[in-house]
């Protein structure tokens, strides 16, 4: 016989995998207290800090037993995309506003991902399919009952506006996270950049950009451009646009 890799014989999903074993004492943990715990350290420390021993030692297991509630790493993030998703505040039924309620919920995952910076990294499309993936999709859909689109498009929609809001949170992250390890301040680091942009834009080479620069005005309100970012998404949905783009029925 050939030796045991220690891979299941199939694919397993967590969410499938029942809680505790029908018999046996009960256990001394559950997953709600693991992810819990897992997210306390990703959100002080970042998500290289989490590790199953570190994990283990916070709930107050040993690190084997861990994985009698968690088999594998990639479980722990899940659980965990799953724990923070499930601080939307969602209302019992949508307003009848669909572009408003969209951008409603955009704002209120960019106050998420704000909360857990961590999230961008670990995030793939299976995790929109938790147990609170399920309920946060289940809403959306419902506040896109009055938009006059096939499902396709409508969870298109939600699939672009989402990615929009990992892009613009994860650039704010990966801004802050870089002026933290510089050995000078942000204005610093920003006034020698633009030094070195104006010489270069200066010179004639660049002459479209150095126009557009000019006319560029006052620095960017980024909370306003998130708003006319996503505004500009759910318009183009809204008159039909993609449907048409695919080639689709009017």
């Amino acid at each position: 016989m050939p030796a045991s890799t220690g891979r299941p014989a199939a694919p397993e999903v967590i969410w499938t995998r029942p809680e505790r074993a029908a018999r046996g004492p009960r256990p001394a943990h559950n997953r709600a207290e693991i992810a819990a715990a897992a997210v306390r350290i990703a959100d002080a420390e970042g998500i290289d800090a989490v590790s199953m021993r570190r994990v283990a030692a916070e709930v107050g297991a040993g690190t084997m037993s861990l994985y009698n509630y968690v088999p594998r790493k990639e479980d722990l993030h899940e659980l965990m995309v799953d724990a923070v998703t499930g601080e939307y505040e969602l209302p019992e039924e949508p307003s009848g506003d669909w572009r408003a309620d969209l951008l409603a919920l955009a704002r209120a995952s960019r106050d998420l991902l704000r909360r857990h910076p961590w999230v961008p990294r670990l995030y793939t499309s299976v995790h929109g399919f938790s147990p609170n993936g399920l309920r946060y999709l289940e809403h959306c859909l419902a506040a896109l009952e009055g938009l006059d689109e096939d499902d396709a498009t409508k969870m298109e929609l939600l699939a672009v506006v989402h990615g929009a809001v990992m892009t613009y949170v994860g650039n704010e992250v990966a801004t802050q996270e870089r002026s933290r390890a510089l050995p000078w301040t942000p204005l610093e680091e920003q006034a020698a950049r633009m030094a070195y942009l104006t010489d270069r834009v200066g010179g004639g080479a660049y002459p479209r950009l150095a126009a557009a620069l000019a006319n560029a005005g006052p620095a960017v309100d980024l909370d306003a451009y998130f708003e006319r970012t996503i505004g500009r998404i759910l318009d183009a949905y809204g008159r039909g646009g993609p449907r048409e783009d695919r080639g689709g029925d009017a």
